[in-house]
């Protein structure tokens, strides 16, 4: 699969919250939401465990923008999320992706951590 289907078969799953594990690679590298800590957790399991998380916080995603060039791609997603405090909010995430042997290698993503980090807390 190019880059693109790809990320079209990742993303029509992640928002079933089912079906994505497919696309990702077994040495999958993950940086996410810790501008302080940019030292990737790897593996496919590793990842799968953190989305497992994630997604009890999340009704709904949709892809608003992507962009895609050779083996990379930039992908601006948009979340209506529902957190423990009861409050509900709609927020945007950055995703830069990186494929290698025809599979996810790598993601990279930036969002509002403040914001995120305090609606997570009860």
């Amino acid at each position: 699969m190019k880059t693109k289907e790809l990320l079209e078969t990742y993303y029509k799953g992640f928002a079933q919250k089912y079906g994505w594990e497919s696309v990702i690679s077994d040495d999958f590298k993950f940086v996410g939401g810790d501008m302080t800590n940019t030292t990737p957790v790897v593996g496919k399991q590793a990842y799968i465990e953190i989305i497992n998380r994630f997604s009890r916080l999340f009704t709904t995603m949709r892809v608003k923008e992507m962009f895609v060039e050779d083996d990379s791609a930039c992908v601006l997603a948009n979340y209506d999320y529902v957190f423990p405090n009861g409050k509900n909010i709609n927020g945007d995430v950055a995703e830069f992706w990186k494929v290698k042997d025809g599979k996810l290698n790598s993601l990279a993503i930036f969002f509002d951590t403040l914001t995120f980090d305090l609606f997570t807390k009860k």
